[in-house]
């Protein structure tokens, strides 16, 4: 019999040990990768009805919606889950730069020869 998650249409999040799922942010106009951060079930839910991106911060130990202080939300266009539901694909359209660090991109560092090089 095939897994439910994979096979069904039933939004049934895999989450993790600490009742996460890790979240992928691309913006829809380019595709380009954003940011990674993970969602409990609350950041979720109030991502699905507001369409502007929450997460959960690992670091803060609190909910916190992406742009609060900044400014910089991510509205939300589409939401994808991955075939065992335990990754989450948010297609968004940037209010401005998506990483703390003021890049347009959290992956604004390429890996050459075991070291990190910045994109111009």
């Amino acid at each position: 019999m095939a897994d439910p998650r994979e096979s069904g249409t039933e939004l049934q999040p895999r989450w993790d040990e600490k009742g996460l799922v890790t979240a992928v942010v691309t913006d829809r106009k380019s595709g380009m990768p954003l940011m990674v951060a993970h969602m409990n079930a609350e950041a979720l839910d109030r991502t699905m009805a507001p369409g502007e991106a929450w997460f959960w911060s690992r670091s803060r130990g609190r909910l916190w919606k992406k742009g609060e202080t900044s400014g910089n939300v991510l509205t939300v266009v589409a939401l994808r889950i991955d075939c065992d539901q335990d990754a989450i694909w948010i297609e968004a359209d940037p209010a401005g730069p998506a990483c703390h660090t003021g890049a347009r991109t959290c992956f604004y560092r390429r890996i050459e020869d075991r070291a990190l090089v910045r994109d111009a």
